[in-house]
């Protein structure tokens, strides 16, 4: 069975998400019955640029959809890169969420730990501490935003729960040159790969992304159930070849998920009429040393 994603245009932080998941809601429904730890993952990578963050609507649309299937307590678990959880959560007005939901927010920072194996600067095994909250959760959401990266060409909903889930002072040691880091993440993405992925495209970021770029106007949402997937479609919304994404070549090598959009069924609108090209990092052709 082909995988599919659901692919729309966006007239907000909020529509595009709540439309995209409506398109799956049937498939969301089946599997999130019997789930007990429900945890949310927003990239919270800057704490005070909105556009390098996920947009507090973009979960609001997703809690809306799942509390029809998910009646207990839903985690809202981010390690933000500098800064603390709590400053984001300020910032970005994510506090309102616990007057309105049944949410409890978890610094993933500061979490106990799992030692998983990656990839040193030679691709030798090396240790990272991966949350224990994010591994024990058995649903998965990733929530993020389509961007330029400066080391692995983008990031979507793989790469934010993966780095976004490595404790304190782990995700500096995940950068150990191009091929490393492109498979450590394919690596550590068999431990935490999201049940649900969602990109909130309204807003993107290109050229010196994931923090310092600019915003594109993109006004396109995802979701799926099939997390390689929904990155391929969004990689080739933005103008990128998936298989150009070292950590998407290797999960669709190692037979994770399906990065060849041949081979996959994108449902709502098509990837060419929603194509907008992002300008790469400068440091593109460089990234492309993984190989």
């Amino acid at each position: 069975m082909m995988p599919t994603v659901a692919l729309v245009k966006s007239e907000g932080h909020y529509h595009g998400v709540f439309e995209a998941l409506r398109l799956i809601e049937d498939d969301i429904k089946e599997s999130i019955k019997g789930k007990r730890r429900v945890l949310i993952k927003p990239n919270f990578v800057s704490t005070r640029r909105q556009l390098a963050a996920t947009h507090v609507d973009a979960v609001r649309a997703v809690l809306d959809v799942i509390s029809k299937y998910h009646s207990g307590r839903v985690i809202i678990g981010e390690g933000p890169a500098a800064s603390s959880l709590k400053s984001g959560l300020i910032n970005y007005g994510y506090l309102k969420l616990q007057d309105e939901y049944d949410v409890e927010f978890v610094d993933l920072n500061e979490d106990d730990y799992v030692e998983l194996e990656a990839y040193d600067s030679e691709l030798r095994p090396m240790k990272l501490r991966m949350s224990r909250t994010l591994l024990e959760s058995d649903y998965r959401i990733s929530v993020a935003l389509p961007k330029t990266h400066d080391c692995v060409i983008v990031t979507l909903s793989i790469k934010n729960v993966v780095v976004g889930g490595l404790v304190r002072g782990e995700k500096s040691r995940i950068h150990q040159g191009y091929k490393a880091i492109n498979m450590s993440i394919a690596e550590l993405a068999k431990h935490v790969m999201p049940n649900l992925a969602v990109i909130d495209g309204f807003l993107g970021m290109e050229g010196r992304g994931p923090v310092s770029g600019d915003p594109v106007r993109l006004k396109v949402a995802a979701a799926s159930l099939y997390p390689v997937s929904l990155d391929a479609v969004i990689c080739k919304v933005m103008g990128f070849d998936p298989l150009d994404v070292g950590y998407l070549y290797y999960l669709d090598k190692w037979g994770i998920g399906v990065a060849d959009v041949n081979r996959i069924r994108v449902v709502g609108e098509s990837i060419e009429g929603l194509a907008r090209k992002f300008r790469p990092h400068p440091n593109f052709k460089d990234m492309l040393r993984w190989r």
